[in-house]
């Protein structure tokens, strides 16, 4: 089994930034070569694909909404993934969720994820 723990979520004006973080335990994934993905929900709406990594981070997809503004990141070490949101919008405010599977690949599918965190709320103001 693995836990994950999202934190660094919040209150931000647009245009600001965040980073948030994903803490694995358990079955460290750095063992494992895990893939990880971020994903996020707003209010009555599905839950969304934002960014993946594979396991050796050389790998990276993002959504088209996000490209070039979030960054998805990892240290192995310290069995933690990151997301870096930069020129953040009203539009990103969602719970973000980490998202862990259990091979090397990196994915854009919440289907083929096999443990979730529990979600980081990130809200940006106008």
């Amino acid at each position: 089994q693995v836990q994950l723990v999202e934190s660094g979520g919040g209150l931000v004006q647009a245009g600001g930034s965040l980073r948030l973080s994903c803490a694995a335990s358990g079955r460290t994934f750095s063992s494992y070569a895990m893939g990880m993905g971020w994903f996020r929900q707003a209010p009555g709406k599905e839950r969304e694909f934002v960014a993946t990594i594979n396991w050796s981070g050389v790998i990276t997809y993002y959504a088209d909404s996000v490209k070039g503004r979030f960054t998805i990141s990892r240290d192995n070490a310290k069995n933690t993934v990151y997301l870096q949101m930069n020129s953040l919008k009203p539009e990103d405010t969602a719970v973000y969720y980490c998202a862990a599977r259990s091979t090397v690949a990196a994915g854009t599918s919440p289907a083929i994820y096999d443990y979730w965190g529990q979600g980081t709320q990130v809200t940006v103001s106008s």
